[in-house]
This record gives structure tokens, sequence and C-alpha cells, in this order.
């Protein structure tokens, strides 16, 4: 079994992506397209992450879950069962439309999937902002009135960021990320989105992006109001806890070491500074997100300092 799962980034075309990744994570991108989104870890019929390197290499996430489920999610595992997180990193060259998703008790009528998710800002432009929330007080009638009138953003929560902050986002809670943040998102295995709002802004297309008022209005939790983020300090904390996933964040000094024991559970490893090397020889860089299979005792040295996030207690 390997001691842990490398697997290739999916790259995805997005109106308001750019070609971040590059620069802040070294990484070779497609043809000059705008790359918004690299899919990290993905368990889904329509899109699968593939096995970097070691004894499954070139077989995808859901084949080896089929066949090892057991060794890397735990023994009650089924093998039929999709793997229950999705990892990405965003490149925000642009806001993203205001939008939110299903909670669970709306989904189902919808035809979606609820989908709770948490934001890490691993590099920021000066004067980035997120929008999770709506401000104190606003209702579902001031709410649809400012939609008419194409002046939403009066409605909705808005916050300046650094690198280090992250923001837990439920299912229900009315979004947005501006431009110039990179960021990245551990959430809930969904891939439904309802846009609400697009600042009057085309697709790749030229034409208007499709919206989903009646969607969006329905799946809006509107007694949500101005959330706080979580502030980048750099100590050991839990830095999101849902019933879907919990995040911590764990800085290392200089050949420090990170260990986790066999037979616990299956974890995410997320490298967000420096490089850790393991003692088979493999090594973790920023941007390397990995699976920590549940039967496989690891251990991690950091090099010269590192952050990681470490996402459990997902199944």
């Amino acid at each position: 079994m390997n001691t842990f799962l490398r697997l290739k980034p999916l790259y995805q075309d997005r109106v308001w992506g750019g070609r971040g990744l590059e620069t802040a994570l070294g990484r070779v991108l497609p043809e000059a397209r705008p790359i918004g989104e690299s899919w990290e870890i993905v368990d889904r019929p329509e899109a699968q992450s593939v096995v970097q390197d070691g004894e499954f290499a070139g077989q995808t996430l859901r084949q080896v879950i089929a066949t090892h489920a057991a060794e890397v999610m735990g023994p009650r595992w089924p093998a039929n069962k999709t793997f229950p997180i999705l990892v990405k990193w965003l490149d925000c060259k642009e806001r993203l439309s205001l939008q939110v998703h299903p909670p669970a008790a709306v989904a189902p009528s919808l035809k979606g999937e609820p989908k709770t998710e948490n934001w890490y800002i691993a590099a920021t432009a000066p004067g980035s902002h997120l929008i999770v929330g709506l401000k104190r007080g606003v209702t579902r009638a001031q709410f649809e009135k400012a939609l008419a009138d194409l002046t939403l953003e009066k409605c909705v929560h808005r916050f300046p960021v650094n690198v280090g902050d992250s923001i837990l986002v439920h299912s229900g809670q009315i979004h947005a990320i501006d431009g110039g943040n990179l960021i990245l998102e551990i959430q809930q295995n969904s891939d439904t989105t309802y846009r609400v709002y697009d600042w009057g802004r085309v697709g790749l297309d030229g034409k208007p992006r499709q919206m989903h008022v009646e969607e969006s209005l329905r799946s809006i939790k509107w007694d949500d109001f101005e959330p706080a983020p979580v502030r980048g300090v750099r100590v050991p904390a839990v830095i999101a806890d849902a019933k879907e996933f919990r995040i911590r964040r764990v800085p290392l000094a200089a050949r420090e070491t990170l260990s986790f024991a066999a037979g616990e559970q299956a974890r995410i490893l997320s490298v967000v500074e420096g490089r850790l090397v393991a003692p088979s020889g493999g090594v973790l860089v920023r941007g390397d997100n990995v699976i920590l299979p549940y039967s496989v005792k690891n251990s991690f040295v950091a090099e010269i300092g590192a952050l990681v996030l470490i996402t459990e207690n997902f199944g």
C-alpha cells in the first residue's frame, strides 16, 4: 500500500480564472487559457482523480477504493462508497458570481447536492475581500428588490482577508470570492452551485452565464448574518469543525516531524507553505494535497519550516 496517494490535478477553465497557479505553485498549466480551478482530489462520475505514482499509478481514485476500501478508508468503508471530500485550488483573477449551495433539507427537491466548504487564503492581492452571508438585518424582500435593481452588493457581507485567513462556508450561505485571491477549497463531494447574480459579466462564449434565481432564493439562509473568518495566526488550531469534516492548521518548525499512526482514520494532508520529506524519499511541496490511507503509518519532516492543513473526520 502506498504510504500516501498523490493524484494528478484536473484543470478547469473558468471565466474568472487566470494563470496564477503557474507562479504561485509552480504548476505547468494547459495552453494559455483562464484556469480557475485545479481539482486535486475528486471521486465523481464526471471527474476522477488518477494516482500519479506508486503501486496504483494510472488507476482512478474510484478504482483504488473499490479494490482496497479497507486499507484506504478503513474496515467499515463500503467499496462502492465515493470519497466524500473534493479538494480544489481556486485562482480567482476576477470576482466569482454571487452564489449559494442548497442545504441538505432543500437539495433533494431541487435535484442538487448540499455543499459545505472551507476556504483557506494562500495568497491575496492588496485590498482583496470575500463575501459570505448577508449584512445584518437584510430581509428576503430587501434582497429580492436589490436583485431587481442590480444593487445586490449592498445586501451582502463583504470583508477583507489576508494570507492565512480561512472561513467555513455552510450550505445555504450566500457567498462570492473577490478577484486577487488564491484559495485552497476543501469541500463536500458536490458540484451543485446556484448563481443568483454575476455582476453583469458574460461567459467564455461571450453570452451571459446561466443564473439560478429561483433555486438560489429557496436555498439561501435568510437569518445568516455576517459570519467571521478565522484569522491566520501561526499557531496550531482547528480552523473548521463541521459535521462533514474537520480541518486542523499545523505549523512546523525546520526539521520538526509530523507523524500519523496506522489504523486511526483516512486523512488529507495539504501543504500550504514549505516542503516536507517522507522517510521513503517522497517529497511534498507547497500546493500538494495527498490522501493518507487508514492502514499506513506516515511520517514527514519539514525541511525549512512548513504549514499544513489536515482534513479528517469525514465519512
